[in-house]
């Protein structure tokens, strides 16, 4: 058979425009990971949608670069063990980068993982200090650390006249390590730990701790975990006529801790993350969200949007997806987003905080005054 070379040379030609075209239409991955299942599905829905929310308007744009960008979704579970799995799977696919992370406990193992794959990681929610240590470099929390939390919760203290307080954690990362800083800063602050206990996630009954708490003197109650647990235990501290102040960590912002604690959460502090209801650009993104997913966004939604379009920025401003070139990228970021600045530190955590006191009143939270 004879093959003329004028008809090689066309072939050749199509060929060749078939892959640049090819190579001019590539996908960017990013990876969404956060806890699709278990008692924090809910929380980890809103990340993914609002993440989601940010590359949808990113790809009405036309991309970045000139690319799609597509993403793909792990569940953790906010469960240590899930979460090396689900990490394990995103890298293997390939992911550009990865964004999510809501419980600090399941997010610290998988930081060897991200790390030593060189992906970066942007992380929404998880807030322990811990992180910070086991960092390799390429993660990077757009949430206030710990330390932040901290001293948030010990302005509140003071400003309220609490002088004796009650910690209590589940022993986790994120609750541990908040327990453990607020405690160091409220003593040095001049006040007193009148008692710390740690309890177990999924308890039910929590009268012991209650019975300790009352005995103890304290002025307030501090809640380090997440909402279910915060929701129980508030019920049942006021079922037993504790009349003290009780304040939660960030993990507690849910509706859901207001549904269950009900009555009994009227006039509860909580450490609040840059909330839609709190935000005041933030009305049209609220709306948008509510027409596409039926529902409100909920605490982390607006800095899960924010963190979407920070890493389609960063991947602009490295004018590729080379990992190496995103990672220098997010440290010199300087973003204004719905929740307020992204600026990194030299560890690579937030450099303002993000915390404010909200106050639960007729059944929604709203800014303590």
């Amino acid at each position: 058979m004879v093959v003329s070379f004028k008809r090689l040379a066309c072939a050749t030609a199509l060929a060749g425009l078939a892959m640049t075209t090819a190579a001019a239409a590539a996908e960017i991955k990013i990876g969404i990971v956060a806890p699709m299942t278990g008692q924090l599905a809910s929380e980890g829905q809103d990340m993914e949608n609002a993440v989601k929310m940010a590359i949808d308007a990113a790809n009405a744009k036309g991309g970045v670069n000139g690319d799609k960008i597509t993403t793909t979704t792990a569940d953790d579970a906010c469960d240590p063990q899930q979460a090396v799995t689900a990490g394990s799977k995103l890298v293997s696919e390939g992911v550009t980068a990865i964004v999510g992370g809501y419980c600090s406990g399941a997010v610290l193992p998988t930081l060897k993982i991200y790390g030593d794959a060189g992906v970066p990681f942007v992380i929404i929610g998880a807030n322990s200090t811990k992180l910070v240590a086991a960092n390799q470099g390429n993660a990077f929390l757009a949430n206030s650390t710990g330390d932040m939390q901290a001293t948030t919760a010990v302005d509140l203290f003071k400003k309220n006249g609490y002088k004796k307080i009650a910690v209590i954690d589940e022993g986790d990362a994120y609750s541990s390590d908040l327990a453990k800083l607020t405690a160091e800063a409220f003593k040095n602050a001049g006040g007193e730990i009148a008692a710390k206990e740690t309890t177990t996630a999924g308890e039910q009954d929590y009268s012991a701790v209650v019975t300790k708490v009352k005995s103890s003197g304290a002025d307030a109650v501090f809640w380090t975990a997440y909402h279910a647990g915060g929701a129980l235990l508030t019920k049942q501290l006021r079922q037993a006529g504790f009349q003290g102040g009780i304040v939660l960590g960030d993990g507690n912002n849910s509706p859901e801790y207001l549904e269950i604690a009900g009555s009994a959460g009227e006039g509860v502090f909580l450490l609040s993350p840059p909330t839609v209801d709190l935000l005041s650009g933030a009305a049209d993104f609220k709306a948008k969200y509510k027409e596409a997913y039926g529902r409100d966004a909920g605490a982390y939604a607006a800095l899960s949007h924010d963190v979407g379009d920070l890493i389609v920025d960063a991947i602009a401003r490295a004018k590729s997806a080379d990992q190496k070139a995103i990672i220098e990228a997010l440290k010199a970021s300087d973003f204004k987003g719905l929740a307020g600045e992204i600026k990194f530190t030299d560890k690579n955590t937030l450099q303002t905080s993000n915390f404010r006191p909200v106050i639960a009143k007729g059944g929604k939270w709203v800014a303590d005054e």
